[in-house]
């Protein structure tokens, strides 16, 4: 499958109420795996050795230290590295500008045999991101939502039906491993299934996906990345977001294609 086949195979699940999970290795989980620092604040970011002049609003804020924090690089070569029937794993590209094309062999040799089937890329972002408006938040919207997002969200978009917000904060990558247990506690006590979860918790989405669709693959757990944050009341900071939603603003990151 393509770019846009997976993309339209996804969507056909989520119609269906078909359970997957997909997640999304892009370059912060990249360098994270690789055990380089990684730290975005307002005035820079820092990875490795090299030093960035530009930076992220606060909600966007983390750190990884690789002195610190060993068990989040673990954890995500291990969400990365994970086979499961509908476990999708995006992250490899071989066609575009983006950070996993200069890293494609090692993205490769970390991950193993490559499944066609369950490995694909960034599908829901840049030139995909259209089509995730018209055609597949449409049906998100058609089903019973849990939405683990920054505490800041405020919900505008009052045509999505969220049962249950798991709120993560400050360099949640770190500091909110609590939700794993947390929130398969609470699918547990309530018996969920066929619930769609939704996450937008930076590197902690990877984690989390991978550890509840081990344990309940009958719900669809999906990294929405910062798709949704129109709909979620927070920042719009993000190239590909500000030339779909700002007249006049224009980044190429709207026309690229991850293909692997």
């Amino acid at each position: 499958m393509r770019y846009e086949d997976d993309f339209f195979e996804l969507l056909r699940k989520i119609k269906n109420h078909e359970n997957f999970a997909f997640t999304r290795f892009s370059d912060g989980e990249l360098f994270i795996m690789q055990n380089k620092e990684l730290n975005l604040r307002k005035e820079s970011v820092v990875v490795g050795d090299i030093v960035y002049n530009f930076g992220y609003d606060e909600e966007d804020h983390k750190h990884f230290d690789p002195v610190k924090h060993q068990f989040l690089k673990d954890a995500l070569l291990d969400a990365y590295t994970y086979k499961k029937d509908n476990y999708f794993v995006g992250g490899i590209c071989s066609n575009c500008t983006c950070a996993s094309m200069e890293h494609k062999d090692w993205m490769q040799e970390q991950y193993g045999n490559m499944d066609k089937n369950y490995m694909t890329t960034n599908l829901l972002v840049n030139s995909n991101y259209e089509i995730f408006m018209s055609q597949m938040l449409p049906e998100i919207k058609k089903r019973e939502l849990v939405i683990v997002c920054n505490e800041r969200a405020t919900f505008p978009d009052k045509d999505l039906k969220i049962k249950k917000h798991f709120k993560v904060g400050k360099n949640c990558i770190v500091n909110d491993w609590h939700l794993i247990e947390e929130i398969s506690n609470w699918i547990a006590d309530n018996n969920i299934e066929d619930y769609l979860f939704l996450f937008s918790a930076s590197s902690l989405s990877e984690v989390l996906i991978h550890q509840l669709y081990k344990k309940y693959d009958n719900n669809t757990y999906i990294d929405i990345g910062t798709t949704m944050n129109k709909s979620l009341g927070l920042s719009l900071k993000r190239d590909y977001l500000k030339s779909y939603w700002e007249s006049g603003f224009f980044s190429p990151d709207i026309f690229r294609k991850c293909e692997y």
